[in-house]
């Protein structure tokens, strides 16, 4: 399965009857789900609709949904009322005819018509008198997280590509560091027979007090167990990032694993002359591609 990454950005616009609707959704990388709404007050009750349907579509990352909706001019869309000129009309038909039957020489008074209970509607009660809205802004919604889900797949595959090259830098450096540690096997001996010559000094010593001096010195200079887990743990993530669910979160514990081998590797390489600096060299190595995958898997869903 394809990774995700946890950056992207998605914009909509619609024509609506009554005004031009746009949504955008804007994702960062974040520990969790964290959702931040910036919308008029007038989308309140499309709020937590809107929040069920990006929870569907996003597991991880800081989301920033930002809505606008403009009103045509007809609909209240350059004030911040709306009039209700259907009831304005009637009423100044009503005042005319009532003028003229009564032989009244008088002239409408626009301001106590204004008054008059309904005669004005502020912008968000015309909003919300238009049922299709919340269905226009769930609907943007939907799309905007369909465009935001094919950018993150492309911000995925450039992650997948670099995570994929960094683990086979791993596999070729433990390769190099496995043939060092073969060819630094006479350094090991060397330093085995030297501690036991010290150890022995003329004097009589105990072959369990040998033994168990031999052990530490073999289990201090082998790298091979530490080795052979590190290969493991690159294979791991490589299966790991084509796996489905958070991947993000199961890589950061495989990495701190990956991170303990290569510093145990780095611990045991003194000693062993030019083979231990080059040991040391690839450790260090080892341990910065490591950092540079763990860099980039901060930004995966």
């Amino acid at each position: 399965m394809p990774i995700r990454s946890m950056t992207g950005f998605a914009r909509v616009a619609r024509s609506l009857p009554t005004g031009e609707l746009t949504l955008s959704i804007k994702t960062v990388n974040h520990k969790g789900l964290d959702l931040h709404f910036h919308m008029p007050a007038e989308f309140d009750s499309v709020e937590p609709a809107l929040r069920g349907v990006i929870r569907k579509r996003i597991v991880r990352g800081h989301a920033q949904v930002m809505v606008s909706f403009k009103r045509h001019a007809s609909s209240g869309a350059d004030g911040a009322v709306v009039i209700n000129e259907t009831l304005l009309g009637a009423w100044l038909d009503a005042f005319r005819d009532v003028a003229t039957r009564l032989g009244v020489d008088s002239q409408p008074d626009l301001n106590q018509a204004l008054r008059l209970p309904g005669m004005i509607e502020t912008r968000a009660v015309a909003a919300q008198a238009d049922e299709s809205l919340e269905e226009e802004t769930l609907s943007a919604a939907a799309e905007a997280l369909d465009e935001l889900d094919r950018f993150r797949l492309r911000e995925g595959a450039t992650i997948d590509a670099e995570l994929r090259a960094r683990i086979a830098s791993i596999h070729e450096i433990v390769g190099k560091m496995e043939e060092i540690r073969s060819r630094a096997l006479p350094y090991f001996h060397k330093r085995l027979s030297e501690r036991l010559s010290e150890l022995l000094n003329g004097s009589h010593i105990e072959p369990a007090r040998l033994a168990q001096e031999a052990a530490l010195i073999a289990e201090r200079s082998d790298i091979s167990e530490e080795l052979v887990r590190l290969k493991t743990h690159a294979d791991q993530t490589g299966f790991l990032i084509s796996s489905e669910g958070e991947t993000g979160k199961k890589l950061d514990f495989l990495l701190q694993e990956m991170n303990r081998e290569s510093n145990t590797i780095l611990s045991k390489t003194g000693g062993l002359g030019d083979q231990g600096l080059a040991l040391t060299d690839l450790g260090l190595a080892a341990k910065a591609e490591i950092d540079r995958i763990r860099e980039q898997s901060l930004n995966i869903e």
